[in-house]
Parts: C-alpha cells; sequence; structure tokens
C-alpha cells in the first residue's frame, strides 16, 4: 500500500467533483468569451504564429476529428461520464487516480454539453473550438486543428491515465510491485516462524534424559565381592 491513507469515497468523490466542474466552468467561459469576441473563421494573431485565435464550429471530435459522426461522439462522450461517475462512487481511493478521473470528467462535460445545447440541435451539437497553436502539429502530413479548453483536458487526461496504468498504481491506491514485493516478504516472515517452531519442537523430543543415563550405567557395573565371614 502507499504511505499515505486512501482517500474515503465522500473524499474522493468531492475532489472529482469539484475539479470536474472546475474545468466545464473554465471551458464554457472561455467558448463565451469567444463567441462574443472573435470573428467566425478568421485568424487572430494573439502572438504571432505560436497562439492563433480561430473561431469555428466542430461536428467531429477532439482536434476536428470524425466530423461526420457527431452523434456517435455525443455517445461516447456520455458513456465515458457515467464510466467515471461510477467509479468515482464505487472504486476511486488513490488521489492521481482522482485529479486525473476529475480533470478528464471536466473536460468530456464541456465537449458533452455543446453535443446537447448547441447548435444545429440536441445531440449533434457543434463544439466551440479557437485556440490554433501550428507549431504544435510536428508529425510530417498531419493536418493542424483547432481546439478548446475541453480537448486539451481530454488529450492530457487520457495520456496520465496511461502513465498510472503503466506505473501499476490501481483505483485504491496500491501499487502491483510493492504488493507483490509485501507479499514477497510475508511470505519469508511467515516461513521463518514455521521454521522456529520446527526446530523447538524438534530439539524438545531428542533432548537426553539424565536419570535413564544413571540407570544404564548401574546396571552395567559389576556387583561387589562379599567380604568372608
Amino acid at each position: 500500500m502507499s504511505g499515505r491513507a486512501p482517500l474515503r469515497p465522500a473524499a474522493a468523490g468531492t475532489l472529482i467533483a469539484i475539479l470536474a466542474l472546475t474545468v466545464l466552468a473554465a471551458d464554457q467561459l472561455a467558448k463565451h468569451f469567444a463567441l462574443e469576441n472573435l470573428p467566425y473563421q478568421e485568424p487572430v494573431h494573439v502572438i504571432g504564429d505560436f497562439l492563433i485565435f480561430y473561431l469555428t464550429r466542430n461536428s467531429g471530435a477532439a482536434f476536428s476529428l470524425g466530423a461526420d459522426a457527431t452523434w456517435i461522439f455525443t455517445i461516447a462522450l456520455s458513456a465515458v461520464a457515467v464510466v467515471i461517475v461510477w467509479l468515482a462512487v464505487t472504486r476511486v481511493r488513490s488521489r492521481l487516480w482522482a485529479v486525473a478521473l476529475g480533470l478528464l470528467l471536466g473536460g468530456v462535460l464541456g465537449n458533452l454539453g455543446d453535443r446537447l445545447f448547441r447548435d444545429p440541435g440536441f445531440g449533434v451539437g457543434h463544439v466551440v473550438d479557437f485556440i490554433d497553436t501550428p507549431w504544435l502539429w510536428f508529425i510530417p502530413g498531419m493536418p493542424g486543428g483547432i481546439y478548446n479548453i475541453a480537448d486539451m483536458f481530454i488529450v492530457s487526461m487520457m495520456i496520465g491515465v496511461a502513465i498510472l496504468v503503466l506505473a501499476g498504481l490501481h483505483f485504491d491506491g496500491s501499487r502491483e510491485k510493492k504488493l507483490a514485493e509485501e507479499q514477497a516478504e510475508q511470505a519469508e516472515q511467515a516461513a521463518a516462524v514455521s521454521g522456529e517452531a520446527e526446530g523447538a519442537e524438534v530439539e524438545g523430543t531428542t533432548a537426553p534424559d539424565g536419570g535413564d543415563e544413571e540407570a544404564d550405567a548401574a546396571a552395567s557395573d559389576p556387583a561387589p565381592p562379599k567380604s568372608g565371614d
């Protein structure tokens, strides 16, 4: 187990909820700012070509992927949100898992809200995107993408979840390597205690009996001769 005590169910759920609501609020406020202040599909260079605001609407997934399958992504986002909430209530006791899932849930809810409540309709709404960083797309042949705050948390926390899985950190805070080491140590201690008990038992059954040795010696000595009258 980890050095720190695991979170209680209520504490884990509260932490996840606070982080999710914080990300959701930041995402929706940023989108509101973009809709109110940015021209539609016209680049606004904030820091040269390093950071560009480009307001657009995306019917696909993060970074404009899968633009022709809006309803599929709505269902997928809903399913992810439900799974995270279920994990928060039933299994998560690790602080790192609570942080990762809370931030991921906030990103999912940010884009899911767009799918449900923005034009062109319920369940097929288009996500508001407005951040463009051309330098980020360093893979040859890969097209650039416009994204938002929610996308940033979805992608980064998916990477975080993969890291936690590879590190062997369980939802309850235990680690696979440490758990195996503890089990091996407990097995060694049990074997040592068992060995000591067996040694004590053998010593008790083979200890010499002083009374028996004296009797044997008396029987082996010849009787002294009788003196004459």
